[in-house]
């Protein structure tokens, strides 16, 4: 109960992740097709995480880093971190990745898309509540995967702004809530990517997209 009440389907188109494409996906597109990413600094943008939706406390915010690794852990962190007792809704949990995004705008709509997929919907969310199911992501491993540089190397010059990674984290997702009144626990694999962008194009790194769960660059 506790994995299937949340379980999202995503759709992708062929190449395993969400766009980073400034154009819609077509069925042509193939496994090995570089990514396009379109990304300008803008002076006015803010990393400030958005009240709550539900007037319940604030999610906490992504914590802030310059090194790459480093921001994709505290991103995968706070994706998968949320609890549906506190009155806090998924919406709520969305701005808080979203603050973090790319400050150009160009991916927020996309990532938008990629973070829901991630949370349970709405309704999901109000079945989840009744079992007081909570959620949070121990990382065994982050790493640049190979298709990553294959898709750096096939890229236009000028294509991907610099500073701009991919990292696939590796870990467990963790839930808890009770059953007939009784704890219970649930652990289930999880693999995905993060795409960031951070120094030279910006001083402290931002979120691009994220990957289809389950479905990553290696």
């Amino acid at each position: 109960m506790l994995i299937a009440a949340g379980s999202v389907t995503a759709l992708v188109c062929g190449v395993g992740i969400y766009g980073l494409a400034t154009g819609p996906c077509t069925p042509t597109s193939t496994p090995g097709t570089s990514p396009t990413i379109t990304t300008s600094p803008s002076p006015s943008a803010t990393s400030t995480a958005k009240p709550s939706a539900s007037g319940a406390p604030l999610v906490p915010p992504v914590a802030s880093s310059a090194d790459p690794e480093q921001f994709a852990r505290n991103v995968a962190t706070t994706l998968f971190a949320w609890d549906t007792t506190t009155g806090l809704l998924p919406l709520d949990y969305t701005s808080a990745i979203l603050a973090v995004g790319d400050p150009s705008g160009t991916e927020q709509a996309g990532l938008a898309t990629d973070v829901a997929a991630y949370l349970p919907s709405r309704t999901a969310w109000q079945d989840l509540r009744e079992y007081g199911t909570s959620q949070h992501l121990t990382i065994a491993r982050a790493y640049i995967p190979d298709q990553w540089g294959e898709a750096v190397a096939q890229a236009p010059e000028g294509q991907l702004a610099p500073g701009t990674v991919a990292y696939t984290i590796e870990g467990t997702r963790h839930r808890t809530g009770t059953w007939n009144g009784e704890p219970v626990t649930s652990a289930h694999k999880v693999e995905f990517t993060v795409f960031v962008v951070c120094a030279p194009t910006y001083d402290t790194c931002h979120l691009l997209r994220l990957s289809q769960l389950d479905n990553p660059l290696r």
